[in-house]
């Protein structure tokens, strides 16, 4: 297995942050940036009150981090706002996803956490009328290729991303959290459903606590790129931590995986997050969720080998020899979970060799 990471026992005890000598602030701040987290190293090393002892340049480090973070809340709370306004006179709930969400909510995942795009969800009959609204408020599609453009709108779960023609800022329009042609399809209709509003904020919806926990838990497991992993991981501790402390979470977090089918990645998010960032989940509702989803032993242990070596950071004191053939593993496997075998034959070979020669072709043109 991997070795040990400095990072992760800083974010499953950061009173561990107290016996780091200097030579250990070193590697610390490279697997937290290799892990894309740095600014949520600041949260943490804040959060424990320590960052007044840090070393002086580790802790100059850090403040840049701050710097970035703060520009980042400004921005992600801008962008939210003009697309309210685009879509205002659709009279749809805007439902944010992931980062976005945790962002506008306040919720403890927000802590530190950067995101490139904001992910919003809307009924699949009305994604023409969303469409667009964003383009003509600057809006535009990307990946248009004639493939990417039926891989999307046809088989997948959102629209091909847009991008902002002016601020460059991406937004992915979702009509579901899984794609049309995966095997496992929770019923859009009744995340939308459950969808609770944001206090405080005009017409802004994030998904239910269940579902926003369940949903990070199959964007994570079932996706089959882990370039965030760790930070996925550290979203759902920190769901389940903060509403874990609400009455009866735990008590409906089964039935309602199993409502959605998501029981097999909720099982894999409760097991990776108890064992790599010590996350207090009740062995009653471990064992309830285990009987729903958990694989049959063989399968258990060849996924152990590949989340324990792909969840840490990707610094090479994090890895072994095997870590790059676990993270290719698993990414055929996120394939796997989202197309029949002659689809994802067909799409693995268009985009190894038919993408490639039309890119060459386009640039020779030019």
């Amino acid at each position: 297995m991997t070795r040990a990471s400095i990072f992760i026992d800083v974010l499953r005890d950061p009173a561990r942050l107290r016996t780091l000598a200097l030579r250990d602030w070193d590697l610390l701040l490279r697997e937290a940036a290799s892990a894309d987290m740095s600014t949520t190293l600041l949260d943490i090393v804040e959060g424990a009150g320590m960052l007044g002892e840090v070393p002086a340049a580790p802790r100059e480090h850090l403040e840049w981090s701050r710097v970035v973070a703060a520009r980042h809340r400004r921005a992600v709370r801008f962008e939210v706002a003009k697309i309210r306004d685009a879509l205002e006179g659709l009279n749809l709930p805007l439902i944010l996803l992931k980062g976005a969400a945790y962002a506008m909510a306040g919720l403890p995942p927000a802590a530190g956490r950067m995101f490139s795009d904001v992910d919003i969800l809307v009924p699949k009959e009305r994604i023409d009328e969303v469409e667009a609204a964003l383009m003509l408020h600057g809006w535009a599609g990307t990946h248009q290729d004639d493939y990417d453009q039926r891989y999307y709108r046809v088989w997948m779960h959102e629209l091909p991303p847009m991008e902002h023609i002016h601020r460059g800022n991406a937004i992915d329009v979702h009509h579901a959290i899984v794609p049309e042609t995966a095997a496992v399809r929770p019923d859009p209709a009744l995340l939308r459903a459950a969808a609770v509003p944001i206090a405080g904020s005009d017409n802004l919806w994030v998904l239910s606590p269940h579902d926003m926990l369940l949903h990070s838990a199959v964007h994570l497991f079932s996706e089959g790129e882990l370039d965030h992993g760790l930070r996925g991981l550290l979203d759902i501790h920190r769901l389940l931590l903060h509403f874990g402390a609400t009455p009866r979470f735990w008590e409906g977090l089964p039935s309602r995986a199993v409502q959605l089918e998501l029981a097999r990645p909720l099982f894999y998010a409760l097991r990776y997050s108890a064992r790599l960032l010590g996350t207090p989940v009740p062995a009653a509702i471990l064992e309830e969720v285990a009987a729903a989803g958990r694989p049959a032993r063989p399968l258990l242990a060849l996924m152990d080998a590949l989340f324990l070596r792909a969840l840490p950071p990707p610094h090479p004191n994090c890895t072994d020899r095997l870590t790059p053939a676990a993270l290719g593993a698993l990414y055929l496997r996120g394939n796997w979970l989202r197309m029949p075998p002659l689809m994802l034959a067909r799409h693995l070979l268009h985009k190894a060799f038919i993408s490639p020669r039309k890119g060459q072709e386009a640039a020779r043109a030019v």
